[in-house]
């Protein structure tokens, strides 16, 4: 299973972070999503994930992603 982390700027609340979830789950191979709002950090995890389909995602529901990275999780 593979992780990513985007810092992503204009978030402030719950309701962003539902925005956000319902979007980038959407995406093929996410299974998870762990949104924390006040470090504006969006973690996704799944298998064969497309990074720019996830950051298009964000967008989508409205935020801007300022960074991503990828990690490899056991």
């Amino acid at each position: 299973m593979a992780e990513q982390i985007h810092t992503v700027s204009g978030m402030s609340c719950g309701h962003c972070a539902a925005s956000i979830t319902e979007e980038v789950l959407e995406v093929p191979g996410v299974t998870d999503v762990d949104v924390d709002v006040p470090a504006s950090l969006v973690t996704v995890r799944g298998e064969s994930v497309d990074a720019d389909a996830v950051r298009a995602a964000i967008v989508e529901a409205g935020y801007e992603v300022t960074e991503s990275m990828r990690t490899a999780v056991a």
